[in-house]
């Protein structure tokens, strides 16, 4: 069995290119400023990019434009705009972001530029990060509990990948952390490729086949399909825990402690478990 769940991995590197992930996170991003003084377009400077940001960050900033609204702001990627100026279709007031709630808004509208807005600007990276995790970790939850339904057709919006390409759960899985870790690694300016990580991937894959084995145990033991919903938090859970340990990695240099690890995988378990209800409930609609 592990034989033929080797062999569908190997589809998983013909179907993920990391020259893709790599071009999409180096893509230029272009921002308007809509500033009344000097003093509010260096607030709004040093909100994209503080003191020791990286290079690709000081590029992106010293070529953004002051701008007013008769200057095509739709040239641009976003704006922002100070208070009391007229906000264009992809502006974003500026204000104190202490929440965070202005950098989610951003990513949440260009969703497109996610990678490219979190390798440019480094106050977009928990949030990408958070979000990359939590998508891939609930496709996995649900693609684990649609591949136990036989007679539930996925919505193609809800899984983006061609389901019947995979003989197992645990191929597809697999490589959707596999795009995951290319993703994280992408956003952090990091080397981002199969031989570049082949030590990251290669604890993914390993770790496949104990995930795979817990979830079917969980199943076995629990009668009349009463296990699909551990089945998938696990599958939610175990994406997650890995995604978390690559986002330390890339943020501190240091994966996640073991004690870490449980934790994580503890919390993770408990909100997977109230996914996955939820995807089965939409299963059922």
């Amino acid at each position: 069995m592990q034989l033929n769940v080797l062999k569908d991995i190997r589809k998983i590197y013909a179907g993920l290119n990391p020259e893709e992930v790599r071009a999409a996170a180096a893509r230029d991003i272009r921002v308007g400023l809509m500033a009344s003084d000097s003093e509010t377009w260096h607030r709004m400077e040093t909100f994209l990019a503080p003191a020791g940001s990286d290079a690709q960050a000081l590029r992106a900033i010293s070529s953004a434009a002051a701008i007013n609204p008769a200057d095509a702001p739709e040239r641009y990627d976003f704006v922002l705009c100070e208070a009391g100026v007229p906000v264009p279709r992809n502006g974003y007031l500026f204000e104190s972001d202490e929440s965070g709630s202005l950098v989610r808004l951003i990513l949440e509208e260009n969703s497109d530029l996610e990678l490219a807005l979190a390798r440019t600007f480094p106050l977009f990276r928990e949030a990408a990060s958070a979000r990359i995790l939590y998508r891939v970790a609930r496709e996995n939850a649900l693609f684990a509990l649609v591949t136990a339904l036989p007679n539930v057709i996925p919505s193609v919006l809800d899984l983006p990948w061609a389901v019947g390409e995979f003989a197992t759960d645990t191929a597809f899985l697999t490589m959707n952390q596999i795009r995951m870790a290319l993703q994280l690694a992408a956003i952090h300016g990091r080397p981002v490729g199969f031989v570049e990580q082949k030590i990251q991937l290669g604890t993914i894959i390993a770790g496949a086949f104990g995930w795979r084995a817990l979830a079917r145990e969980l199943v076995g033991k629990i009668p009349l399909g009463g296990g699909l919903i551990p089945k998938a938090a696990i599958a939610f859970a175990g994406t997650y825990v890995v995604g978390l340990g690559l986002e330390k990695l890339h943020r501190t240099g240091s994966g996640m402690t073991r004690r870490q690890n449980k934790d994580a995988w503890a919390a993770a378990f408990e909100h997977g478990t109230k996914v996955a209800g939820e995807l089965r409930h939409d299963t059922k609609a």
